[in-house]
């Protein structure tokens, strides 16, 4: 059994075909993640369509921008099958160096984000490119709040500083890439017990799909590449990892038998 711990089923145009072919791949479960108001409506309807999926509703540090109304969130945290925070973080990638104020913003919402978690005992989904500093920074200044550092690209020291905060750490396709000898470093160094799987579709399809759009049954694939990278099979790689997401993500209440 697997999970998709991180996957965009709305942006998919045949999301319910793709949930079967998962499925058919042994996927049992999936994490469809919200990055905006605009997103909550399609998030929700289709978790509603199918239970086996779980949603989040966040803002994704992209999508920050000057008095941004985040007052929607509190509702839409208190959906059905709403799981998690997120996806929020700091991505200053793209940012002018000079850009002090979006980073501030960004910040301030992903404190913002910390806050519900720790409040409602919710996981919040992590995004973090770019911004290790900060990163670590905001995780250790709201030790109330815990979740997953998701589709990791950065440093082993940003991972082990979240890991010894009591945070967990997903791994995607990226691992299957050419030039993802950094995230394969990181892949191996994570414990047993703190490692996510996830897809981030319809984004970073792994090899052997490389130039594809990913969708959730490509989950398999990078199981299977991250099992043989970390000296395991790939039914202990998926057992670990569904059982951190059950966890971690409470709330779902998988049936892991």
């Amino acid at each position: 059994m697997l999970v998709d711990s991180h996957c965009h089923l709305n942006y998919l145009d045949d999301c319910d075909a793709k949930l079967e072919v998962a499925r058919s791949r042994g996927v049992r479960a999936f994490l469809c993640i919200g990055v905006g108001a605009e997103t909550e409506d399609g998030v929700a309807a289709i978790a509603g369509r199918h239970p086996d999926v779980y949603t989040t509703h966040g803002v994704h540090p992209d999508h920050v921008v000057p008095d941004f109304d985040f007052t929607w969130l509190e509702t839409a945290l208190a959906r059905d099958r709403v799981i998690g925070v997120g996806e929020t973080g700091l991505d200053y990638f793209r940012l002018p160096s000079s850009d002090d104020g979006a980073r501030a913003l960004q910040r301030d919402a992903f404190a913002l984000h910390l806050e519900h978690g720790a409040s409602r005992g919710l996981p919040v989904v992590v995004h973090s490119r770019a911004a290790e500093a900060d990163t670590h920074r905001l995780l250790d200044g709201h030790r109330g709040a815990t979740g997953v550092l998701h589709c990791f690209t950065e440093s082993w020291d940003l991972a082990k500083k979240a890991l010894d905060l009591g945070w967990y750490v997903s791994i995607s396709g990226i691992v299957t890439f050419k030039n993802g000898d950094d995230v394969r470093a990181v892949a191996r160094r994570i414990p047993a017990d703190r490692l996510l799987i996830e897809t981030d579709c319809p984004w970073l399809a792994p090899v052997p799909h490389r130039g594809k759009r990913n969708e959730p049954a490509y989950v398999a694939d990078t199981a299977a590449f991250l099992a043989a990278l970390r000296g395991v099979d790939v039914e202990t790689l998926a057992r670990q990892t569904t059982e951190n997401f059950a966890r971690l993500f409470a709330r779902a209440q998988l049936n892991l038998d």
